[in-house]
């Protein structure tokens, strides 16, 4: 609190926020002690009491391990995601030498400072114990029975912190309008218990928000302007309908999907940010131009479900890493691979972080080509290949397929703008120091972009290939709001081939990009995509769906419908010119707030029932 003062003051009662925190660490600390508290009659008295005492010291010397080490991370992890560890922060742990090498690359004396801390404190605090320890005896039968059902009552107590029909959750500690305030109430190790168990439970995590029945869901989802003329008539595959494209041609396009990593408008001139893409800045002049496109989500993989599946997002991790979705989920592979395209995914490096490679290969990507592919990259850093490493594997490639004469579709990753941004020397004019900076990543990131599609332009297949540049999120979404908009704002461009220069103006989110490249490839196919096709209409009102940490956001034009668990809905106000969120006092009505939830509901719908795919035999 005393660090983020000035926040937390504007937030709400400093008082009031204090004593939620109380009940918050009382939570955890009931949560620690349910296992002992069982235990205890067995162990606590008589023989055993020697393995009482061992247990005991170990028991709450992890606890306390748990707590320091993870609250002497939260500084960083705030700082990157403007929020208390959560899910993120078990996600990564799944990947220890990535993560580790970006520990140690880019935040070393954090990561050291960070153990010596923890291990001093420990070193302390068990040689306390031992002196406590020591000095304890064992429980007579007749106090321990006597006192162990008082025990049980205030962990019980702790845990539930409610009197309500439901216990306590993070989501009653969200008393005020900014979520990272929120965050700070609770502490960090319960926050990221609490994430621990709901991954258990993430298939059904939309239903938070509220329910509603199957029928009247899928009506009020599939009830936009962009899809009132289409046909959804199999029971079994509700959103499959035949999306007709809105250019003919004599031979359908190729598409080459360049997803930037962590490129949002806060580093684009033209959309309000820093001038660090100069080069995007002139390719926006040779094609279509979305003023107003909007991610999904906060992560990676949500960005390549929404870009790549045209999915909607939802409360659970990325469909990329969830069990049913590993096979028979559409993905634009899916379309093209049975209009005989290659289809290939291409990354600097390795695929199988966050679950990429199983969910590629599984759903009609059929060729991956990562770090061990590539043949002496110049430079790899803790992520993987350079940028332009990337870009030469990815023109041998599209090279390769246009001398063999086959169609090809290839989704090309980038890496180079993720910490600790480490890029090659003496290629841009640094545009602050040191180094190892976000912006100079992104100069760098730009650098690398604008080469390759210098070299695309002089190639034979640039007039028959479609080209979108678009970010997968921005590089930190963080704001003293419920949801802040502006930091999930993108840049994103289609270009190549016969593309002429356009301003899309309306708003936009990346599930519309699928439907509106298939169109302009000249690509006409039964899909399950609920995006809007703007190469049909570009000029009326659009919506933009996004999921930050536990809350659910659908804007439409400048309104926000904000759904949040266990919580009314909050409405609100957005200013895309001064970037500004505006909560309203007055709730949302119930025609919006359905809207929302039906939003929401039905992408999890979809993926439990196992019905976003394409039917067995289709052309």
């Amino acid at each position: 609190f005393i660090w983020q003062f000035d926040r937390v003051t504007a937030a709400g009662n400093l008082g009031y926020m204090l004593l939620q925190g109380v009940r918050a660490d009382l939570i955890f600390a009931g949560l620690w002690l349910i296992f002992p508290v069982l235990l205890a009659p067995l162990l606590a008295g008589g023989k055993r009491f020697a393995i009482w005492r061992r247990f005991i010291h170990v028991w709450v010397l992890l606890g306390l391990c748990l707590v320091v080490f993870i609250e002497v991370s939260t500084p960083q992890f705030i700082l990157q995601y403007d929020i208390r560890p959560n899910r993120l922060y078990i996600e990564y742990l799944k990947y220890p030498k990535e993560v580790f090498s970006t520990l140690w690359q880019g935040y070393r004396g954090m990561l050291l400072g960070g153990i010596a801390v923890t291990a001093l404190l420990l070193w302390g605090l068990h040689q306390l114990f031992k002196r406590v320890s020591a000095a304890s005896k064992p429980y007579s039968g007749k106090t321990l029975w006597l006192t162990w059902p008082l025990f049980v009552v205030l962990v019980f107590v702790a845990v539930r912190s409610s009197t309500e029909h439901r216990p306590a959750n993070p989501a009653m500690f969200a008393i005020t309008s900014d979520a990272l305030v929120n965050s700070l109430i609770i502490n960090s190790p319960y926050s990221v218990l609490y994430a621990l168990y709901n991954m258990k439970h993430e298939a059904r995590s939309s239903e938070i928000y509220g329910k509603m029945p199957d029928d009247e869901m899928l009506a009020l989802a599939l009830d936009w302007p962009w899809l009132k003329n289409h046909s959804f008539s199999d029971a079994t595959l509700p959103t499959l309908h035949h999306h007709q494209a809105s250019i003919k041609r004599d031979k359908p396009l190729n598409l080459v999907i360049i997803l930037q990593e962590s490129l949002g408008a806060t580093f684009v001139e033209s959309l309000g940010g820093v001038p660090v893409t100069p080069e995007l800045e002139k390719l926006k002049q040779d094609g279509w131009w979305f003023e107003q496109m909007y991610a999904t989500g906060t992560r990676s993989v949500r960005g390549i479900e929404a870009v790549v599946s045209g999915f909607m997002p939802t409360p659970a991790q990325s469909t990329v890493k969830l069990s049913l979705s590993q096979q028979n989920f559409y993905t634009l592979g899916s379309t093209l691979t049975r209009q005989g395209y290659n289809t290939s995914f291409i990354y600097g490096g390795e695929a199988h972080f966050d679950n990429m490679r199983s969910f590629f290969t599984g759903n009609d990507i059929n060729q991956v080509i990562d770090l061990p592919q590539m043949q002496s990259p110049v430079f790899v850093g803790s992520w993987g290949a350079s940028d332009e490493d990337l870009f030469t594997a990815t023109a041998s490639h599209l090279a390769d397929m246009h001398q063999q004469q086959k169609p090809f579709f290839s989704l090309v990753f980038t890496s180079s703008n993720h910490t600790p941004f480490e890029f090659p020397d003496g290629r841009i004019s640094l545009y602050e120091q040191p180094k190892a900076t976000m912006n100079n990543a992104v100069k760098y990131a730009d650098y690398a972009l604008g080469k390759f599609i210098e070299d695309a332009k002089k190639q034979p297949y640039w007039q028959d290939t479609l080209f979108l540049i678009v970010a997968d999120h921005d590089n930190r979404v963080y704001g003293n709001n419920l949801v802040p908009v502006e930091k999930f704002h993108i840049p994103a461009l289609i270009l190549g081939a016969d593309i002429t220069v356009k301003r899309i103006t309306p708003v936009a989110s990346q599930i519309d990009l699928a439907p509106t490249l298939l169109s302009l490839m000249g690509v006409s196919s039964k899909t399950p995509l609920m995006g809007r096709d703007f190469s049909a209409d570009d000029t009326s009102p659009g919506r933009a769906l996004m999921q930050f940490d536990q809350y659910f956001a659908l804007m439409q034009e400048q309104q926000v419908t904000i759904l949040r668990p266990g919580q009314p809905a909050v409405a609100a106000h957005y200013d895309p010119q001064k970037k500004h969120l505006q909560l309203s006092e007055q709730v949302p009505d119930d025609a919006q707030v359905k809207r929302a939830l039906a939003q929401v509901l039905l992408p999890s719908y979809l993926y439990r029932q196992q019905q976003y795919h394409l039917p067995a035999q289709i052309k």
